[in-house]
């Protein structure tokens, strides 16, 4: 896809820049904004691959923590502290999530580690979207989906120096 494209789609330079230099050339896909994962399905319908959805926590102790994991899957919220080896969980808050990451809800996405520069959060991947043939998720706007195996992403985690947590939620 040409970068000017994607940019003048609203893609922000430096996912795009970032994607470049990691050697990824994702799958991009434009579609009307898309805030959350009920919304998302009528544009996804024609993507192959993987869709992500994204929670953004902070525990008991202060930890921020990212957890990236399949659309379809229903997550044990009581049960996630012990699978992330994490105190009680809470939603962390808007003004937080734009503070650390760099992105407002509903544009969600582990490549927002990209702003992540202090390392204040920990990005946790469904070990289920490792297996998949590509993953989907948002490049910093809700108003585009990009597709990349699931390698490249781990690679573009650790270009922005975080080595993501996999992690076993279980059966769908």
């Amino acid at each position: 896809m040409n970068h000017l494209l994607a940019r003048a789609n609203g893609v922000p330079d430096d996912v795009i820049d970032a994607l470049a230099a990691v050697g990824i050339v994702p799958a991009w896909r434009f579609h009307p904004a898309a805030p959350t994962v009920a919304a998302a399905m009528e544009h996804w319908k024609d993507i192959p691959g993987a869709h992500a959805k994204n929670l953004f926590f902070k525990d008991a102790g202060s930890r921020l923590w990212l957890l990236t994991a399949l659309a379809e899957r229903r997550l044990d919220l009581k049960g996630l502290p012990k699978i992330l080896g994490s105190k009680r969980l809470s939603f962390g808050s808007a003004p937080l999530l734009e503070e650390a990451l760099g992105v407002t809800p509903g544009s969600v996405t582990p490549l927002a580690a990209l702003r992540d520069r202090a390392r204040r959060v920990t990005i946790a991947l469904d070990a289920d979207l490792t297996r998949a043939e590509t993953v989907n998720v948002h490049p910093l706007v809700n108003t585009a989906t990009i597709g990349m195996r699931p390698a490249e992403l781990i690679a573009f985690l650790r270009h922005c120096g975080h080595d993501p947590l996999l992690v076993e939620l279980g059966p769908l």
